[in-house]
């Protein structure tokens, strides 16, 4: 492989500049479209909206994101066997791109449904790929990877910072198509930028095919995906035209997708004759890491949809009734508070792993203090929420502490995350290890598609609770086994 610059970029590989450039912007397009798509399908007709059901909209928000992280296992495949990881991450960025162009247009249903499929489709390719050109911009031992994965973690919170508040103003102001199509624009930077400067800055980072298909496997998979699409047409006909096709079975199929998808996917890998045994260990360290990822953004997530809801609903967005300050809140702007707090403490964070040298937590003591601090941003919400009936709003400054409180804890298990799933990841399968990742998130929001119905059978109060109780059991489960998990890990710590 090429060489790449060692330094360059705040002590850094070059390269994690041109992938920082390009992630913000991506992120900009994302949580731009994101921050109003709920709004969007629940609004009314006359508003702009699609006039769906509020359950219906909070559901497809989960489904959406669930959807996105599922195909990001077809994205690591791809990349390990045919594509590469920088040719999967440039196709998948212009095809968001277009994602975003027919969500700017006004079409209704159709056209909406158009666009989140393509969006879905490109970031599968997109974001396993471009985080495993990240990591191969260093040695696996290399003491930078976690600080460079939150300096990289923090172009994503920069542009999910920037873009609800244009995209929001934009959409309260003129309209959600002209919001929609300012995520389009930055989408569109992205690529350009990255066109222009990968080669120069990366090298021949994520060029090579680790596992590239045999001239018979080629053949096996086209077989396999005509067969695959006609099947897939087939049953889609056959469940529409005997109604069995609806929303509900819709949302218990990929809910089911997503509980069986990580489990199909960790066995091949771990019966695979190209993993070892030392990387079998490794493995099995994954599992409670995993799982920890599922019940972390099982509650992160929501911050966008049950938290979204509530924001637009439930809370006191004129100012002058809070603090006196003549001006209504959009509610989109709530979805900035996140990435405000990450782009100010992950450099704290950052810092501070780096400080402590040997000393520096285990990967599962920093998983645990991440569900620690998850689990308090839900219980904290009990506080405002107590005896809550209809009509009332409580001050926003809550749920601006409860998104703080769970930012401390994504800063402690996110980028870790990722790291570590780079370093215990066996070689054959890179960016499939790091699809699996991507994967907890998928099955958390597949589990919050289903867990809108439970909030709207209990009260606010006793939901945040249940959330918030378990999260905080789950980290006391993973802090004891944690010599086991260290000790598996086979001196990666």
């Amino acid at each position: 492989m090429e060489s790449v610059p060692r330094t360059g970029f705040f002590g850094h590989p070059k390269g994690l500049g041109i992938l920082f450039f390009v992630e913000f912007w991506e992120r900009f397009s994302y949580y731009g479209m994101r921050a109003i798509l709920l709004f969007y399908m629940y609004y009314s007709v006359t508003e702009g909206g699609l006039g769906l059901p509020m359950a219906m909209a909070q559901s497809i928000m989960s489904l959406y994101g669930a959807l996105i992280f599922m195909t990001a296992l077809l994205g690591g495949w791809l990349a390990d066997r045919v594509l590469g990881s920088r040719r999967s991450l440039f196709i998948g960025a212009t095809i968001i791109m277009l994602g975003h162009i027919v969500l700017s247009l006004p079409g209704g249903v159709p056209l909406f449904l158009l666009s989140m499929a393509l969006i879905i489709i490109g970031s599968g390719l997109m974001k396993p790929n471009i985080a495993n050109v990240v990591g191969g911009l260093y040695d696996k031992n290399d003491a930078r990877m976690d600080s460079g994965f939150v300096i990289f973690y923090m172009s994503v919170n920069m542009g999910a910072l920037a873009s609800p508040m244009i995209v929001g103003q934009l959409q309260t102001t003129l309209g959600f198509h002209y919001g929609f199509a300012a995520a389009a624009i930055g989408m569109a930077l992205a690529l350009v930028v990255y066109a222009v400067y990968n080669r120069k800055s990366l090298g021949l980072v994520g060029k090579d095919i680790p596992n590239p298909l045999t001239e018979e496997e080629k053949g096996k998979y086209k077989k396999g995906a005509v067969v695959s699409v006609v099947a897939l047409l087939a049953i889609l006909a056959i469940t529409y035209s005997t109604g069995i096709l609806t929303f509900d079975t819709f949302s218990y199929f990929i809910t089911g997708l997503g509980l069986i998808l990580p489990i199909v996917y960790f066995l091949s890998m771990y019966r695979s004759t190209k993993t070892d045994a030392t990387e079998k260990k490794r493995l099995l360290a994954y599992i409670p890491l995993f799982l920890s990822g599922v019940m972390f953004w099982s509650i992160q997530e929501q911050g966008s949809s049950i938290l979204g809801t509530f924001a637009d609903t439930k809370t006191q967005l004129d100012l002058s009734k809070v603090i006196g300050i003549d001006y209504t809140v959009p509610a989109a702007f709530f979805q900035s508070i996140n990435p405000i707090f990450i782009v100010i403490f992950a450099p704290v964070i950052s810092s501070l792993w780096g400080k402590l040298g040997k000393h520096n937590p285990s990967t599962a003591f920093k998983f645990t203090l991440g569900l620690f601090f998850a689990g308090i941003s839900f219980l904290i919400m009990v506080i405002p929420t107590w005896g809550m009936v209809e009509g009332d709003k409580i001050n926003p400054f809550w749920l601006i502490l409860s998104f703080f409180l769970c930012v401390i804890g994504e800063l402690c298990l996110s980028p870790v995350g990722q790291s570590a799933t780079v370093k215990l990841a066996p070689k054959a399968f890179e960016s499939t290890m790091l699809s699996l990742w991507l994967l907890s998130n998928a099955t958390a929001q597949g589990l919050n598609a289903q867990l809108v119905r439970l909030y709207n059978v209990l009260d606010e109060s006793q939901y945040f609770g249940f959330l918030g109780l378990m999260a905080i059991v789950l980290g006391i489960i993973i802090l004891i086994i944690s010599p086991w998990t260290k000790k598996m890990m086979g001196g990666i710590y």
